[in-house]
């Protein structure tokens, strides 16, 4: 695994740690403040990626997957990244600290809409993700050394077409609730 490779997996375990922090400081040690830079800290790990792909790729080197993925990963980042983060501090709050209310399980349409909604934001991720892709392909202007992000855009295409078919399912069949979960 190349170094950039290495770079994209320190990001996203990164990432998981600082909300981590986050969290434990603004919960369990009432440091809000504290919290609060931890959390802020999420974007500075996308900028970082950002850099060392780019210093890579300036350097002359031929893309892989890895410089693909960065891209993939800083899209999906900067458009779910508040959800995500959402998600699982409702899910902190709930299962660690006990504090809040459970989260909720939907069912039937809203839980289509939900998909739906969750749909439109792999869209918009894909959109930029994309462009970030083509705007590196035209920059390096080399169809030898940008194959795998050309390739890494095609699969991308066909996984968000698939998403929205599975999207679509959810509002022809939706979601039942199992008998334990009704109750």
């Amino acid at each position: 695994m190349n170094w950039v490779a290495w770079a994209i997996v320190t990001c996203e375990v990164l990432f998981w740690v600082v909300i981590l922090a986050g969290f434990t400081a603004r919960y369990v040690f009432r440091r809000n403040l504290l919290g609060l830079i931890f959390l802020a800290l999420t974007p500075v790990l996308d900028i970082i990626l950002l850099v060392i792909s780019g210093v890579d790729l300036a350097q002359g080197a031929t893309t892989t997957t890895a410089h693909a993925l960065a891209a993939v990963y800083i899209s999906v980042s900067i458009v779910f990244g508040k959800s995500m983060i959402a998600w699982a501090d409702e899910r902190f709050r709930y299962y660690i600290t006990k504090q809040g209310t459970k989260p909720v399980k939907r069912y039937g349409m809203e839980h289509a809409r939900h998909y739906f909604t969750g749909w439109i934001r792999h869209l918009l991720s894909f959109a930029l993700g994309a462009a970030i892709l083509y705007g590196l392909i035209v920059w390096i202007d080399d169809t030898a050394r940008t194959a795998a992000l050309s390739g890494i855009l095609s699969i991308w295409s066909v996984v968000v077409g698939i998403d929205l078919l599975i999207t679509l399912t959810y509002f022809i069949w939706p979601r039942q609730a199992k008998a334990k979960d009704a109750s």
